[in-house]
């Protein structure tokens, strides 16, 4: 299984943020199987966004619930993350993942 993020790599301040995950070898819609977005921003840890289970149904981390969500694409087994109202501390790299697999992540800067 391989993940592909992609997005714009610049985002001003108050805009909304749309990226997607491309997953190619394995079904997103796989029993059991989550797939999630975490970010990492410079000089920081990660910080995990949330998830979408093979259900369907997805959680998100509390602290970005209210801005963020996560949704799929079963016929072309992509996932997306949209987050809204982005601030310059949004400013990261953000993974896609599913189980022990990461995509090589995608930066996002958010700036005027």
């Amino acid at each position: 299984v391989q993940l592909q993020e992609s997005g714009p790599g610049l985002v001003k301040p108050s805009q909304t943020l749309s990226l997607t995950c491309t997953v190619s070898g394995g079904s997103i819609t796989t029993n059991y199987y989550y797939w999630g977005w975490i970010r990492q921003p410079p000089g920081k840890g990660l910080e995990w966004i949330g998830r979408i289970g093979y259900s369907g149904s997805s959680s998100y981390s509390p602290s970005l619930k209210s801005r963020t969500t996560i949704s799929r694409d079963n016929a072309k087994n992509t996932v997306f993350l949209q987050m809204n109202s982005l601030k310059p501390e949004d400013t990261a790299v953000y993974y896609c993942n599913g189980g022990s697999i990461w995509g090589q992540g995608t930066q996002v800067v958010v700036s005027s």
